[in-house]
């Protein structure tokens, strides 16, 4: 395990950088950070017969290992925990829709976890979507993106706000999107019924991010293209997609990357507290979910309740069912979100003076090692 002090050179391994792969590369860990040359004396680690990528940013997920994001400090530990374990050294906190209070109870307790470093920011799934695209959402609960209601969230966060997903075509929709970019926060459309030309007007407004993009939203329709023609064809828009085998059929993923390109796709998990587990019933916010076979759904109405994904099993699924390339692959779950979170001068590849995060995989693409800030998080078992 790598200290303050102790230098790595990691060896032997197809290591993917932002220019390519090298065959046969090395990554040098010093300390925290990744450096571009090994002082004598570091120690070798021959990782030969690996991919060597960065370590895998997740931009919504509501939880994991059988607890949520909604929940206690215990809670929010244990689904880092899980996630990490799965080689997503970096995420952002999803909340789910719930009573005003206990939101703006819940972003303080996840905004001093993110001035700690254990999450990147916090996302608000809610409440302020379309009751007819509510998806795992109490529709009891929901309402209209009044920007002071927006504001005050924001403002429970502490800075530490990422993003915001909500229906732009509800009253206060566009000016809400005005007022999240104005104040660096991530305006995500989704959970929406909104016209193609409603999407338009949100995107001219500061809109940049589809959230899951195709789920809980208008199907693409020749007459009516709704929202996804107009997520998919601006270039302004990141895409986010649910790489589960679940949520998208394999033409809709390759339609994505096909017209967005890999430099606009953001894989995330949308995990629930299963993810990591295993089947059986849990709590999404107020709604009690079952799982089975991997497959979350609402016990009421039977609606997907987000996913029990991972973003190894995402990264594999994306190479070896989807055939993926494995650069744009690292491009869609490393390099995109870091950009969007504003970190990719820490974090989102393989570089000196970046963070020493990093996913060690084997020639299946499964995941063999997880590092972070240096630290082995599921050490290597190597001969």
């Amino acid at each position: 395990m790598a200290t303050e002090r102790e230098t790595l050179l990691l060896t032997g391994a197809n290591v993917v950088l932002p220019t390519g792969t090298v065959k046969n590369g090395r990554v040098v860990v010093d300390g925290r950070r990744i450096a571009g040359t090994a002082p004598a004396g570091a120690r070798v680690v021959d990782v030969g017969g690996h991919w060597l990528v960065p370590g895998f940013v997740d931009i919504h997920n509501h939880g994991g290992g059988g607890a949520s994001f909604s929940g206690t400090p215990d809670d929010i530990f244990q689904a880092i925990r899980t996630h990490r374990a799965h080689g997503t050294t970096t995420l952002v906190a999803s909340t789910v829709t719930d009573e005003m209070d206990l939101l703006v109870r819940q972003a303080g307790l996840l905004s001093e976890l993110a001035e700690q470093g254990e999450i990147a920011g916090i996302h608000f799934e809610g409440p302020f979507i379309s009751p007819c695209r509510k998806g795992a959402h109490s529709e009891g609960l929901l309402r209209d993106p009044d920007p002071a209601e927006v504001r005050k969230l924001i403002d429970a966060a502490r800075g530490r706000a990422s993003m915001v997903t909500l229906a732009a075509e509800l009253p206060g929709g566009i000016d809400s999107v005005r007022l999240l970019a104005e104040h660096g926060v991530i305006a995500a459309i989704g959970h929406t019924d909104a016209s193609y030309e409603q999407t338009a007007e949100a995107i001219d407004a500061g809109a940049t991010v589809a959230t899951h993009l195709f789920n809980a939203m208008p199907a693409l329709n020749h007459r009516a293209p709704g929202p996804i023609a107009a997520l998919l064809e601006d270039e302004r828009v990141t895409v986010e997609l649910i790489n589960d085998g679940v949520h998208l059929h394999p033409a809709a993923l390759e339609l994505a990357f096909r017209h967005a390109g890999a430099e606009r796709v953001a894989f995330i998990t949308d995990a629930m507290d299963a993810a990591g587990t295993g089947d059986g019933r849990y709590m999404l916010g107020p709604l009690e979910v079952e799982v089975s076979e991997g497959v979350a759904r609402l016990v009421e109405g039977g609606s997907i309740a987000g996913s029990t994904l991972t973003l190894d099993r995402a990264f594999q699924r994306a190479v070896t069912v989807d055939r993926l390339s494995v650069e744009d692959t690292v491009t869609a779950l490393s390099a995109n979100p870091a950009r969007l979170l504003g970190l990719s001068d820490r974090i989102g590849s393989l570089e000196p003076g970046k963070d020493a995060d990093l996913v060690l995989l084997d020639a299946d693409f499964a995941l063999k090692g997880v590092m972070r800030q240096g630290e082995w998080v599921v050490a290597p078992q190597l001969p």
